[in-house]
């Protein structure tokens, strides 16, 4: 329960880091007039990075649900 919370929470952080590059790109507003929420977006960013590349050096490569569903199929 704990690790599915977690990743949803993770997945809520990469949505919100998007959807503010999605509104710079268009020019919705101007980073510097939103340069508070500008810097809280690039620490996001930073503590996601940080995040995904722990994430991916500590994950076990061999998830019990991944193999089940490989080994249903016959791979």
């Amino acid at each position: 329960m704990r690790a599915r919370l977690a990743d949803t929470f993770w997945i809520l952080v990469l949505a919100f880091i998007v959807l503010f590059a999605f509104f710079a790109v268009l020019g919705a507003f101007s980073l510097g007039d939103v340069i508070v929420l500008t810097l809280v977006v690039a620490v996001l960013t930073l503590v996601w990075i940080t995040h995904a590349v722990w994430d991916s050096r500590h994950r076990d490569p061999h998830d019990r649900a991944i193999v089940r569903a490989r080994e249903r199929r016959g791979f």
